[in-house]
């Protein structure tokens, strides 16, 4: 027998799906959201419905965004000749609370995982090619994450741009392993930028 409606069992259900919420937090935040003010739950409801409907991947870099172009890759006074390339939108959004780093990024969606399935033909790394071949490229950073998956896909860029004769880098080890770039302070980011050295050579 359920003791609840089955609307909030499907809720429950619902947000125990998202990353990091488990069966009793989810739970906990479907008693919240059904306690809420009427205004403030459908406010939120409609806020989850138009970031769905209107984020979009930039036509650049690949991050999120809700314009053709994301406002990093529109800004002609960054320097469009140095390319940063992360795993996810979040990865380039800890960077940019640094307010340091002056050039573009180039988000995978992802790393290579040959455990899980996920190869180089499953993250943004044709477009990478792609973008490099078109544009007058000094630099690529590589700031994937400090995991198994994140130096993985390092060592395989770094061995495809090796022919291209592009100058290679990849951030410190600032980063502690095993790290996401989204969890770490900036401080700490911008040391590993500075620090980054060149690899595939």
């Amino acid at each position: 027998m359920d003791i609840y409606s089955r609307h909030i069992k499907r809720l429950t259900q619902e947000l125990a799906g998202l990353p990091g919420v488990g069966a009793k937090s989810a739970q906990r935040l479907a008693f919240y959201i059904v306690n809420m003010p009427e205004a403030k739950a459908f406010s939120l409801a409609e806020a989850i419905k138009e970031a769905k409907e209107n984020t979009r991947l930039c036509k650049e870099c690949f991050c999120l965004t809700d314009q053709e172009t994301c406002p990093v890759c529109a800004d002609s006074k960054r320097d469009h000749s140095t390319i940063m390339v992360v795993e996810e939108t979040r990865d380039m959004a800890a960077y940019e609370k640094t307010g340091k780093y002056e050039g573009v990024y180039h988000v995978l969606h992802g790393a290579i995982s040959p455990m899980t399935g996920v190869g180089p033909e499953d993250i943004k790394l044709k477009e990478l090619m792609e973008r490099l071949s078109q544009n007058d490229i000094k630099e690529v950073i590589i700031a994937t994450n400090s995991s198994l998956e994140g130096e993985t896909t390092a060592m395989y860029i770094s061995r495809l741009l090796k022919p291209v004769g592009i100058v290679t880098t990849r951030i410190a080890s600032g980063v502690p392993v095993g790290g996401d770039l989204e969890y770490i302070d900036e401080v700490t980011l911008l040391r590993a930028l500075e620090g980054r050295t060149r690899i595939g050579e």
